[in-house]
């Protein structure tokens, strides 16, 4: 068979798997017109070309350049998972069932710093940060409030919790348990990367290898309960966050997911069986035709390494799913109107790349936590993109442009580059606690800030086109009474629940914690369905593994 032979029978398998998947979701209309009535294909492709059969291929095909489904859009719109979380369990969850009243189709949870570094809100640590840039869970209790009357097993929900991720997954998994909903049924995603956390972020709490011990201990764990949760959200955004270039944030990114691969094979895992719940986090600029070009190559690597590399057998372990933020560094004080129009490019970008997920940051962002105004307002910016755009009637539509294909093929090379480098050094949690990724993006986010004090990067309304203005006066401001409020709560969860039980508890996850090949997981969702708090559980394991404490 030569090469031109082999591109009807590719065809031919691609149009067999739209088959398929339409009979399980059927596209969003019998078919698809543009305004002037002009008829919109599936998917538009050469008739014979060797570099499109190599490179690109078909959608929901190796090497997935083109979209991870075979339909993408036309069958159903990425999900729309709005970032939200402030003060108390209540309060958050109130926004949360506002904003699934307005259209939204996942919940995205946003954590206090203190619950994020494993601390309770009574802890000397916490002072002055409870409920300030998240919600505040302590306990099991704060979670029973934050997920009251939200259908576990209608919707999917992400949390953004790193460090501590076991013990939140662990809460979620019991909640899930009260609502009457078996941990089969429960969908979403923990965000559970630590590595960017100690290149990045500074969330961390323990030292690399027990960390990486957690997280591969929830991979089992999820895998022996069939729970169809993504064990991990593999981040790229706050790596962009840091000052990253695109090139960066996909190379950091990928080389980690690499390492947490080989943590769970060294660990004993098949690949097939943790692969397909692997997730990726990528961040959305403002370089429209870079971002699309960086969420296409980025399918096409991962699925090279999961294939080539690492001989996974499975096409779902090929599959690079990922959740995209629009840039929140990206966003200005100034005029803040203005980050509006930067929001609606960088969602464009993630759509045009073949988002899975999709969080719009509100226009207030750069100023405080969002309105509910601006929160709707960003909502309102993915459904205008899904339902009057039409770019989500056909699948891939900047495939084939020379500019894209070139910038992909480009962002390709250059990724694979810097993991050859990482590679060299051994890998990313060498290069990590090296410093390797950290001086790179330092280095990079140093020659951004000059250029833009030197107006060569033009920010409209920050280095140009200003104006003088007043700091809008209608900015959402959380409570100062809150975290009294959150203290004397704790206080009688405490009192209330049974101690002797939850010392007990503690106790056997403090001896399970010194046998290095023990799974924590059981013994933790043990504890918090004694009402253990994140911090207690967070304690005995700082006890026995240590505190990082960074370069």
């Amino acid at each position: 068979m030569n090469n031109n032979d082999s591109i009807p029978s590719k065809e031919a398998n691609w149009k067999k798997s739209v088959d398929k998947t339409l009979k399980r979701f059927p596209e969003r209309k019998s078919t698809f017109h543009t305004t002037s009535e002009i008829e919109v294909d599936g998917l538009y492709y050469p008739d014979t070309n060797d570099k499109y059969e190599n490179d690109l291929g078909y959608p929901g095909e190796f090497p997935y350049t083109r979209g991870i489904q075979p339909t993408m859009y036309r069958s159903r719109f990425w999900t729309m998972r709005q970032y939200a979380g402030f003060g108390s369990a209540v309060e958050t969850n109130k926004r949360f069932r506002y904003l699934l009243d307005q259209g939204q189709t996942g919940l995205s949870v946003a954590f206090d710093l203190p619950t994020q570094i494993g601390y309770d809100s009574d802890d000397v640590m916490s002072e002055g940060e409870v409920g300030k840039v998240g919600v505040a869970i302590d306990s099991l209790h704060d979670m029973e409030q934050l997920l009251d009357q939200i259908p576990l097993d209608k919707v999917s929900t992400s949390m953004t919790i790193n460090a501590p991720a076991s013990v939140l997954l662990c809460m979620y998994i019991a909640v899930g348990e009260k609502q009457g909903v078996p941990i089969e049924k429960l969908t979403g995603t923990i965000q559970n990367d630590i590595l960017k956390e100690y290149i990045a972020r500074g969330t961390y709490i323990f030292p690399p290898k027990p960390s990486m011990r957690l997280i591969t201990n929830i991979f089992e764990y999820c895998q022996k309960n069939e729970m169809k949760f993504n064990t991990i959200s593999i981040s790229g955004y706050h790596i962009r966050e840091a000052g990253s270039t695109a090139v960066q944030e996909l190379a950091f990114t990928l080389a980690n997911g690499m390492a947490y691969v080989d943590a769970a094979l060294k660990s004993g895992l098949d690949i097939d069986a943790f692969a397909p719940r692997l997730a990726f986090f990528f961040n959305a600029h403002n370089n429209f035709f870079e971002e699309v070009a960086k969420f296409r190559a980025a399918r096409r690597i991962w699925a090279k390494i999961m294939k080539e590399h690492y001989q996974a057998k499975d096409p779902k372990s090929w599959k690079l799913r990922f959740h995209t933020q629009t840039g929140g560094s990206t966003l200005t004080a100034q005029q803040p109107d203005n980050n509006v129009v930067r929001v609606t490019l960088q969602a464009l970008a993630a759509v045009m790349g073949g988002t899975q997920s999709l969080h719009t940051n509100s226009r207030d962002e750069a100023l405080s936590l969002p309105t509910e105004e601006s929160a709707r307002i960003a909502l309102r910016t993915q459904q205008i993109i899904a339902n009057e755009s039409g770019v989500a009637d056909t699948v891939d539509p900047l495939g084939g442009s020379y500019y894209v294909e070139e910038l992909t093929d480009k962002m390709e090379e250059e990724v694979n580059k810097y993991l050859e480098q990482i590679k060299e050094i051994g890998g990313a949690v060498q290069a990590v606690e090296e410093g390797f990724m950290q001086r790179e993006i330092h280095h990079k986010a140093y020659e951004t800030q000059k250029q833009i004090e030197k107006e060569e990067e033009i920010i409209v309304g920050l280095n140009k086109y200003k104006l003088d203005e007043e700091v809008n006066p209608d900015l959402l401001k959380v409570d100062e009474a809150l975290e009294q409020a959150q203290i004397n709560s704790l206080e009688k969860i405490r009192a209330e629940r049974d101690q002797e039980k939850v010392d007990e508890l503690l106790t056997i996850l403090r001896t399970q914690a010194r046998v290095q090949n023990a799974n924590l997981i059981p013994h933790i969702l043990d504890a918090v369905k004694a009402y253990a708090t994140v911090g207690e559980i967070c304690n005995v394991m700082r006890d026995e593994f240590g505190l990082y404490t960074g370069m």
